[in-house]
């Protein structure tokens, strides 16, 4: 199988894919940057904040290094840019063709509905991948000046995978759903809509008494076992790609079952 789909994919992409990579990379370094004032104020800031939102947030900890990225950087901000970045992403993977007409022309060259999807999501790994990267790199940059020097480059790598792997979950959500119904729009809301439901389950679910709901959340496996202090989970790693893997699977499956043309 030749990967012509998914090197095309990336190099239509390449715009967009450089802003997502600026905007995720820029929005975290700047609000790590922030992390000095907090801890020379003891994190005195969040006093005022309700308790119970405070332990949703994981804010407790929050004059610590690790404590005030897993809240803030990592646990808010990025988190649901990679959300929206891979839900937005795989909603284009084949339902943008299928709506504008041209996914019966991209068919009629030799290759399966199958590779068209994995190609396509394979292109979706490796931007969500790339982005990752200069997190990482760009969370190393500022280490030192920014007082991050608690949290080792295996840690940060380690957190950065697990954003990897959560925008791949969203995107592997939106490939399934488009490759099932086929409008992009109606993808990328409903995907959007479960990631934000997630996030809420994972977040609020122990004030609401319901502990059991956060594990049905990507986010309990992105951010619990707290990769910034304790490095890679390999749990955590296997569940994320496997619901990634199953989620594609599925759409895989409608979209060789289904009738495009109607």
């Amino acid at each position: 199988m030749t990967l012509t789909i998914l090197t095309k994919t990336l190099r239509d992409s390449r715009r967009a894919l450089i802003g997502w990579t600026a905007g995720i990379t820029v929005a975290a370094v700047m609000y790590a940057s922030f992390y000095p004032q907090m801890a020379k104020t003891g994190g005195q800031q969040v006093q005022n904040v309700p308790e119970g939102l405070r332990e949703a947030l994981r804010m407790d900890d929050i004059a610590s290094a690790p404590g005030y990225l897993g809240s803030t950087v990592f646990g808010l901000i990025v988190p649901l840019l990679a959300m929206f970045f891979g839900a937005a992403t795989g909603a284009r993977a084949t339902a943008a063709d299928e709506e504008s007409g041209t996914l019966d022309l991209l068919m009629s060259y030799p290759i399966t509905r199958t590779s068209l999807i994995l190609q396509r999501f394979g292109a979706l790994v490796a931007a969500a991948t790339g982005i990752t990267v200069f997190l990482w790199l760009g969370m190393l940059a500022i280490r030192g000046s920014a007082e991050l020097t608690t949290i080792s480059p295996a840690e940060f790598a380690a957190q950065c995978l697990n954003v990897a792997l959560l925008a791949v979950v969203f995107g592997a959500l939106a490939v399934g759903l488009g490759a099932a119904f086929g409008r992009r729009a109606i993808v990328f809301a409903a995907t959007a809509v479960v990631g934000v439901l997630a996030y809420a389950a994972h977040t609020f679910a122990g004030q609401l008494g319901l502990d059991w709901i956060a594990y049905l959340s990507p986010f309990h496996y992105y951010l619990d076992g707290e990769p910034l202090r304790y490095g890679f989970q390999s749990v955590n790693i296997v569940v994320l790609l496997v619901v990634s893997a199953i989620l594609v699977a599925a759409g895989t499956y409608r979209f060789n079952h289904r009738d495009l043309g109607a």
